[in-house]
């Protein structure tokens, strides 16, 4: 199985992307009336920056995907709404892409579109989703701004919710900003993830109609299929914060979510990002691979593969790295290297033989 065959190219939607940070270059200027400006090379990073004379503003907007349609099965088969973990879900996709900038959030808004309004007649699903996305927004030391709940017959499935949000933030001092100054030689340390997190659902969906129990089938770890897809997602905030406080100046960060660990190669300028350690494969992923079957390279082109957060730090601060993820929490273990190998861009995987080349990954 592929990510391609189950209905997901990327090749074709971040060519839309491209199209659409080529229009937005030309809106720039109007940031000036208001004494602002935009920062070179932010285009194409995970968050969008509005400088200002003291600070740097950040702007997040994102969906969850597919994962709470996983919710919507698990609550029809076992009577339980999983809906707290899908509202965590929904905080942690938006503000682990604005912390990559050295931002911490100080706002979340939640976008929740229904095909019907009756889909709120479920109090105790709806309660959940607000009671999980409060949650997160504690987790990431956001307050919870507003939203939005339009109804949308004739677009959204009368059934169904879409999932998404967005989060400003601030970076102050200036200098806790982080545009990625990654150099020949930097350390890549690991930020385990808490499973499959919100990337890669639309093949595991797919994989479920396959399985003659669905998402019933045990795993080998005592759960179900659904129960450890719907496990809610890590939030990385706090080490960025910590890091920041400890004087901690990571050289880049990433969030490792679509486009698996290609992902580790989204900053701009090419380098080769040598991976040595690739972590302990959790069970989720190990049925993933068995049961779709999906080959080696396809996993982890599509899933972060135990690897929810990257941080490119000195080789002197990896240890000091380490030390602050896990005193917040977070597993982590240094994983590879980064080396200037002329104009080449890839990530090499070696213990598993696998390379992306950066032709794989276009999202600017």
């Amino acid at each position: 199985m592929s990510y391609e065959q189950s209905g997901v190219r990327y090749d074709t939607l971040d060519a839309f992307k491209r199209a659409c940070q080529r229009e937005a270059a030309g809106t720039v200027d109007l940031l000036a009336r208001q004494g602002l400006s935009e920062p070179a090379g932010v285009r194409g990073e995970s968050a969008y920056l509005i400088e200002t004379p003291n600070e740097y503003l950040a702007h997040v907007e994102e969906g969850l995907g597919t994962k709470n349609l996983v919710a919507d099965a698990m609550l029809k088969l076992t009577g339980k709404s999983y809906y707290a973990n899908v509202g965590i879900d929904t905080v942690a996709t938006i503000v682990n892409d604005l912390i990559t900038t050295g931002a911490l959030p100080i706002s979340v808004a939640m976008h929740a579109a229904v095909g019907d309004s009756g889909w709120f007649e479920n109090s105790s699903r709806a309660e959940d989703l607000a009671r999980g996305f409060a949650q997160g927004c504690r987790r990431a030391g956001a307050g919870w701004g507003g939203g939005d709940t339009p109804a949308l017959q004739g677009i959204v499935n009368t059934v169904r919710i879409v999932r998404a949000g967005s989060a400003i933030g601030r970076i102050a001092p200036k200098s806790n900003r982080i545009a990625g100054d990654v150099r020949d030689g930097d350390a890549i340390v690991l930020l385990a993830s808490s499973g499959v997190q919100t990337n890669g659902l639309t093949l595991c969906r797919a994989l479920a109609d396959r399985l003659p129990q669905g998402y019933l089938t045990k795993i080998g770890d005592g759960r179900t299929y659904g129960q450890a897809l719907l496990d809610p997602s890590a939030i990385y905030a706090d080490f960025v914060a910590a890091a920041q406080r400890d004087g901690l100046r990571p050289h880049y960060l990433a969030h490792v979510t679509g486009h698996g660990w290609r992902k580790l190669m989204r900053l701009d300028e090419p380098f080769v990002y040598h991976m040595s350690d690739v972590g302990e494969v959790a069970p989720i992923f190990a049925f993933l691979m068995k049961a779709g079957p999906i080959d080696v390279r396809e996993a982890y082109a599509t899933f972060n593969m135990g690897a929810g957060f990257a941080a490119y730090v000195a080789s002197e601060d990896a240890e000091r790295c380490l030390t602050i993820a896990r005193r917040c929490g977070h597993g982590a273990w240094i994983a590879g290297t980064v080396a200037k190998e002329g104009n080449r861009k890839a990530v090499e995987i070696a213990p598993l033989g696998i390379t992306f080349e950066g032709e794989t990954l276009q999202v600017r």
